[in-house]
Parts: C-alpha cells; sequence; structure tokens
C-alpha cells in the first residue's frame, strides 16, 4: 500500500531529524531538504503528498518557496514551520497559499492534527486533479474523430491558439460542423478548466434581451428588474465565452460589443461602473462575415478584431474519408447509451452514407445514426434502417441529386461547370460510367469521349 511522502525543509539539522522522527512515526514516507533550492529540486524528481518548512532560512525563505511552489506545484498542500515570536508571517503565508502552520518546538500530538487535516486537502486536490483530467477529456481534442487533412490543419491551429491566454479565435464552418466542440476543446486545452466556459446563442436571444443577458443589469434598471443581475460576460471571467453564431447578432448591438473587446471593460445596464473583462472570446458563425459587411449587416471594425485567428472547418461532404470512422464511433456511443448490441453496419448502408450530401454535416449523420440505431433492434444496420430521405430531405415520391460545385472564379465557365458535374456524378455512381450515363441522361458512348 501507498504510503503518503512529506517532504521536510530546514537549514538545522537537529530540527529536520526530530520531526523525521516524530513524522515516521505517524506511518509516513519522508523526504528532507535542507534549503528552499534543494525542496524545488527534490519535488521536480519525486512524489510529494506534503511540504513543511521552516520559515527561516538562508537563501529562499519559506515564503519564497511557497510562492514558487504556487506556480509550479500548485496543487501540494504547504504548511509553514515559524518560532512564537514569528506568528505574523506565518498568517502571511496562510493568505499566499498555504494550508496550516506550525510554531517550534513541535508537540506531536499538535503535529499529527495538521498533517492528518493537510491530507484531507492533498487528497481534496488529488481529486481535484483528476476531475479536470476528466473533464479535458470529454472536451480534449482527442475527441475529435477524423483523418481529413482538413481537419487535422484545424486541429493544429486550434491547439495552437489554446496556449496563448486571451487571444481571440473566429471559428467558420456550417451548421454541424463541429464549431462549438472545436470551442470547447480549446478552452479545455488552455489550462483555465477551473474556469467557466460560458455560450451565448446570439441568434437565439431577441435584441432587447440581449444586452442584458450578455452585460447584465442592476437593479431597477429597467421594468422588471427587481434585483441584480451577472451577465454572460461576469460568468465568463477567467473563462472562455463563446459568442455562438455572432454573424447572426443584431447591428445595433455590435458597437457595444466591439468596445467591450477593444477597452476590455463594460458596464451593467442601468449602471456607470466599469467592470474590467478577463477571459477568451470565441466566434463562432456560418455565415460569410464579409458578404454581411457589404450588405451592413455586420460592422467591418467588429470582423478585424474578432477575426485576429481564424479557424475554417470542413462541411462533412468535403471530408467523406471520415463518415466510416464517425459511423463506427457513434454506433459505439449509441450501443452504451441505448443499453442493447448494435451488430454494426452493412456495406450497402454505409455506401449511402457515403453518398450522402449531408447539409446537416455531422449532427445529421448523427440523429440518422441515433434511429437507424433504435429501429434496428440489434441487428446491423441496413440501409431500411437509415431512411435519409423520408426524415431528412422530405422529399418521399422522389430522389434527390446532390452537387456541389466549386470551380475558381478565373476558371469558371458553362463547360467547366458540365465537366465538374459529370466527375460529381460519376464519383457517386463508384466509376461505374453506364450508370453515370444515365444518370445524366446521355449516351453512353459520349459520356466515355469525355
Amino acid at each position: 500500500m501507498h504510503k503518503p511522502t512529506i517532504l521536510i525543509v530546514d537549514d538545522e539539522p537537529k530540527l529536520l531529524l526530530s520531526l523525521q522522527g516524530m513524522i515516521e512515526s505517524l506511518g509516513y514516507e519522508i523526504l528532507t531538504a535542507f534549503s528552499g533550492s534543494d525542496a524545488l529540486n527534490m519535488l521536480d524528481s519525486n512524489d510529494v503528498d506534503l511540504v513543511l518548512s521552516d520559515q527561516n532560512m538562508p537563501g529562499m525563505d519559506g515564503l519564497e518557496l511557497l510562492r514558487c511552489m504556487k506556480e509550479q506545484f500548485e496543487d501540494i498542500p504547504f504548511v509553514m514551520l515559524t518560532g512564537h515570536g514569528s506568528i505574523d508571517k506565518a498568517v502571511i503565508a496562510m493568505r499566499k497559499g498555504a494550508v496550516d502552520y506550525l510554531t517550534k518546538p513541535c508537540q506531536k500530538e499538535e503535529l499529527e492534527s495538521v498533517i492528518t487535516r493537510s491530507m484531507k486537502i492533498a487528497r481534496l486536490f488529488m481529486e481535484r486533479r483528476e476531475l479536470k483530467k476528466y473533464v479535458s477529456g470529454l472536451h480534449g481534442f482527442e475527441n475529435i474523430i477524423t483523418q481529413s487533412n482538413q481537419m487535422r490543419r484545424a486541429i493544429e491551429l486550434a491547439e495552437k491558439v489554446a496556449g496563448i491566454p486571451n487571444a481571440a479565435v473566429a471559428i467558420y464552418g456550417e451548421s454541424g460542423t463541429g464549431k462549438e466542440l472545436f470551442a470547447r476543446a480549446i478552452h479545455s486545452a488552455s489550462g483555465s478548466l477551473e474556469n467557466r466556459f460560458v455560450a451565448v446563442n446570439c441568434a437565439g436571444i431577441p435584441s432587447a434581451l440581449l444586452e442584458s443577458e450578455l452585460y447584465g443589469h442592476v437593479k431597477g434598471a429597467f421594468t422588471g428588474a427587481d434585483f441584480e443581475r451577472d451577465g454572460k460576460f461576469g460568468m465568463a471571467q477567467k473563462g472562455t465565452i463563446l459568442l455562438d453564431e455572432i454573424g447572426d447578432m443584431p447591428i445595433d448591438i455590435q458597437p457595444n460589443l466591439l468596445r467591450v473587446l477593444e477597452e476590455r471593460c463594460y458596464e451593467k445596464v442601468g449602471s456607470d461602473t466599469k467592470v474590467n473583462v478577463d477571459f477568451r472570446v470565441i466566434a463562432t458563425t456560418h455565415h460569410h462575415l464579409e458578404k454581411l459587411i457589404i450588405y451592413g449587416k455586420f460592422r467591418r471594425d467588429l470582423f478585424h478584431r474578432i477575426n485576429r485567428f481564424p479557424i475554417f472547418l470542413p462541411p462533412l461532404r468535403d471530408r467523406k474519408e471520415d463518415i466510416p470512422l464517425l459511423v463506427h464511433h457513434f454506433i459505439k456511443i449509441f450501443h452504451q447509451e441505448l443499453g442493447k448490441p448494435i451488430a454494426g453496419i452493412s456495406k450497402a448502408a454505409m455506401n449511402v452514407l457515403k453518398n450522402h450530401h449531408w447539409p446537416g454535416n455531422v449532427r445529421e449523420l448523427k440523429n440518422i445514426l441515433e434511429r437507424a440505431a433504435i429501429v434496428s433492434a440489434g441487428k446491423s444496420i441496413c440501409p431500411a434502417s437509415l431512411d435519409i430521405n423520408q426524415n431528412f430531405s422530405h422529399m418521399q415520391d422522389e430522389d434527390l441529386v446532390h452537387l456541389d460545385i466549386k470551380v475558381p472564379t478565373r476558371e469558371f465557365s458553362l463547360n467547366a461547370a458540365t465537366e465538374k458535374i459529370k466527375d460529381i456524378i460519376l464519383n457517386q455512381c463508384d466509376g461505374n460510367k453506364s450508370k453515370a450515363a444515365e444518370m445524366l441522361k446521355i449516351n453512353r458512348k459520349r459520356f466515355y469521349r469525355k
């Protein structure tokens, strides 16, 4: 069984030996150091559960050691050893993060009591570390399922910006591509998990209420404001605020938001007291913001303020190599959530998924598979279980041919668009030229010539 380890730091050998004997008799492993710098070296190379340190030592004293520990080993409890005439320094140590203090010479009963209390705190610190690790695993970049080069590039960019505190990020992508997933992963990787991730739906809150939602309000600011309320900005201090679908934010709200981002402060509605801002801003949108600027629906200065680090997420139809990975990932999740075995997915059903246009992207794929998992009743998911047209395209009497044509402006022409359509149809037909010619309603020989 693992014994908790206590590091004792004191420049007086006799006192160090006395403390070591008393603490070893209580059943703890002991490490010793004669100076603050020696203690930091010991912490670098050993698993330590608690530090007991003298206050007065040459070179690095106890308070300086505590300061360094809080920077490098913040989750290790610290107890200050001090003389009867230096209680004021012990109080200072408590204010700076020490969990307790002992006066010298120490009595064994008092020593045991302080160590017992401190070890309970050490267990709480350990549980907090494990919880942070667990939460990080829930929202980390490792949970983004992909083998697409485009998505991998987006992940690389997001990982880089995550380590830069307060750097504004703009995430662009169609609905369902995983913009909020990326935002949460950036927050998780930023090291501020103990602080909040606050999401604001800019498209779902009426203009009249959005400012109160963002900034909060004081009592009496407007009819119905019966008490003071913190807004989303106040909740997000030291953490991350997600301005989801910022392209749908009303134009009259945008000037105040720009001022907050530039001046790093705001006032609650009905107040003129400034509140300083300290959080990371992540904005997401499915809109082309520069087009909204042309139409007068988005401010150019706000665009340049939030667009400092843009990340673009491709739609699912542009990374269809990820579909099998996502399918098996979701099947595993639904197996656990639904509590029944799912035999997998047939090759025919997988081909249906690969050939679908995916206007709803990964969110649509997940919804389709969840329904399929329910109706399959433990069997392998087949094409009939997917029922894509009935539930998602709402075209029960006819099939749809989905085309996503992208041609550089300088190369665009009717012939170029036509050739692109032929390539798309051939791909949807898995390279079967006869079938492609039939879909295009042209002579097969003519298609071969093309």
